[in-house]
């Protein structure tokens, strides 16, 4: 039965690795009427949810967080959507930083909103919304800390 070769044993620089091993390398033989069922439909786990929705679940998520591990695991999921938190949210995550003490985790908060904003002029407008509370708990930009990386 002839096995099926991946795309990847294909390449070049594979074939050429796999020749200087002293065995064969070989792609396990998938059947095809398996081969969809690795597929994972991300959009089937339900109802589409309201920005106001996702702005409520996360503020609560972080007026619970307990340790600095859970802040980082609740900014990761937040982060991870394709828009960026409002002010608020933001808010909630620099005070449950700051409640568990972890100053490093409060900084990168900023590096993340300027990563996942389209333009710096929205980045300054969140620098802006944001500035009585970052003076409030004390937390400073990365370009104020090195401002030599600029």
């Amino acid at each position: 039965m002839a096995s099926i070769i991946r795309p990847s044993i294909r390449s070049p620089v594979v074939r050429q690795i796999a020749s200087q091993l002293s065995y064969r390398v070989r792609a396990l033989p998938i059947p095809a009427a398996t081969r969809h069922t690795f597929v994972r439909n991300y959009a089937a786990h339900g109802d589409a949810e309201t920005f106001e929705e996702f702005n409520a679940r996360f503020e609560k998520e972080f007026d619970n967080a307990y340790d600095p591990f859970e802040v980082q695991r609740i900014l990761s999921n937040c982060f991870s959507y394709d828009h960026v938190p409002s002010p608020t949210v933001i808010t909630k995550a620099l005070e449950a930083a700051r409640r568990v003490n972890d100053f490093a985790t409060a900084v990168r908060v900023f590096e993340a909103i300027k990563l996942k904003v389209p333009a710096k002029s929205l980045y300054d407008a969140y620098l802006d919304e944001l500035k009585d509370v970052r003076e409030q708990l004390g937390i400073p930009l990365k370009e104020e800390l090195f401002p030599e990386s600029k």
